[in-house]
């Protein structure tokens, strides 16, 4: 989901802090969670600003760290699928992974 645009944050925050209407009748009004006004208000007291904050990672691959190995499997079968690349590598190191996650870490590895 997309983050705000920072003008309706600083709608969202300003009609609040106006001190006439809860945050409840400020997530009705702007169609938002209350939660999210809640994060904004509580963002805006702490750090003075109301910029979406940067995603936070999540899981790291199984792959990750293993691109030697990677970039050796495709040299060496240039001519594989991704699901023939998946049972090689199950083959090769013991883990399963799906086609699409064979298929996103060779393409950060531009493969």
């Amino acid at each position: 989901m997309r983050p705000l645009s920072k003008d309706i944050r600083e709608k969202i925050v300003s009609t609040y802090f106006e001190g006439s209407t809860s945050i409840r009748k400020v997530a009705e009004r702007f169609r938002v969670s209350q939660n999210t006004v809640q994060k904004l208000v509580k963002q805006k007291r702490e750090t003075g600003n109301i910029n979406p904050q940067k995603a936070r990672g999540g899981k790291p691959s199984q792959l990750a760290g293993r691109e030697k190995e990677i970039i050796s499997m495709v040299e060496e079968h240039s001519d594989y699928t991704l699901s023939e690349y998946c049972e090689l590598w199950e083959e090769r190191g013991g883990v399963r992974v799906s086609e699409s996650t064979m298929c996103r870490f060779l393409g950060k590895l531009k493969l």
